[in-house]
């Protein structure tokens, strides 16, 4: 650094110096005690800084970047200390492995050469084997493809495609596979797992992006929650109100409607032994009615998925249940 010389040099000087004996008052009030002159410590089970010497608290209440946890030797703290993202029920390890990437590049972004190419396809090859070492990993890892499959045609979330892969694990664990295909118990456990977290979605809709018919995911489905014993709820119909009044575009005022007839029927027992389906799409259609809606037995029929022969059955007794209901 050049110096200049004059009033110029004696400034510099003078900051020069300040800056110096500043940093020296930082510097003592991290390792030294203001009371005795002993060296400070960073406590690790807190945040405050103390003096190691008489014991004075000198700082408290700074940010703990630490864990959460606590460990009081290193056995605990190596079963407690983690890293990575967390484990997940929707892959057939837990997502405790590790993939290979897809892309032939290296860490700069730039393409590698044909040899590596192949060395790198050679690993992919090698490390999809490992992680599916025995026939239940392969099987477990094709159910929960069929499961996310399934459930993002139909929009079902994450919560609930946990669900159907830890019922799926049990029926594994429990061997009630053999003799089943593996798409027809994915498909039972998915609607098993849809009833229990209470998603309005029926057989006939699994069964439209399943590979399998309806009839087989039936039994699959029964023979399923026997065994398992499994405690799923009876399906509500408004459950089904909202998807429906969406699809047929009708107006807010029918869907509210729509909604009270359905609950006026449940508490009459109209949904007793029929379809939920059926009644919500019932509902609909004599919300609509009653509102001076414009809207048909088609294309309530259409979006629903249920003939227009159950809708006019099913919505003069929602309506009889209503009657019923609202007078004294």
């Amino acid at each position: 650094m050049t110096r200049r010389t004059g009033d110029t040099e004696v400034a510099i000087t003078q900051v020069e110096d300040e800056f110096n004996s500043t940093s020296a008052k930082v510097i003592d009030e991290q390792i030294v005690c203001p009371e005795c002159g002993g060296d400070t410590v960073a406590s690790a089970d807190s945040p405050e800084t103390i003096c190691s010497a008489c014991g004075l608290v000198i700082t408290e209440d700074e940010i703990d970047r630490g864990p959460e946890w606590r460990g009081f030797n290193a056995k605990e703290r190596n079963q407690k200390s983690r890293v990575g993202a967390p484990t997940t029920a929707l892959m057939h390890d837990k997502g405790l492995s590790t993939n290979i990437g897809w892309q032939n590049k290296d860490a700069y972004g730039q393409s590698v050469s044909a040899e590596k190419r192949r060395k790198l396809k050679r690993l992919r090859t090698w490390n999809e084997r490992i992680r599916t070492q025995d026939s239940k990993d392969r099987n477990l890892k094709h159910a929960l493809g069929e499961i996310d499959r399934m459930s993002s045609a139909l929009g079902i979330h994450e919560t609930t495609r946990e669900t159907a892969s830890m019922i799926y694990r049990r029926a594994l664990d429990a061997d009630l596979l053999p003799g089943r295909s593996i798409e027809g118990v994915a498909t039972a456990v998915l609607y098993a797992a849809s009833r229990i977290d209470g998603v309005a979605r029926s057989i006939d809709e699994l069964a439209s992006v399943s590979r399998v018919p309806a009839l087989e995911i039936k039994r699959t489905y029964r023979y399923i929650i026997r065994e398992l014993d499994l405690q799923i709820p009876p399906t509500n119909p408004i459950e089904y109100i909202g998807r429906f009044a969406s699809a047929i575009e009708c107006n807010d005022e029918t869907e509210r409607r729509a909604r009270a007839l359905t609950q006026q029927a449940t508490e009459k027992g109209v949904h007793s032994g029929k379809h939920p389906v059926g009644i919500a799409a019932s509902a609909l259609y004599a919300a609509g009615q009653l509102c001076n809606d414009r809207l048909t037995q088609s294309e309530i029929s259409n979006a629903a998925d249920v003939s227009e022969v159950t809708i006019r059955n099913r919505y003069r007794e929602i309506l009889e249940a209503a009657e019923e209901v609202t007078s004294p």
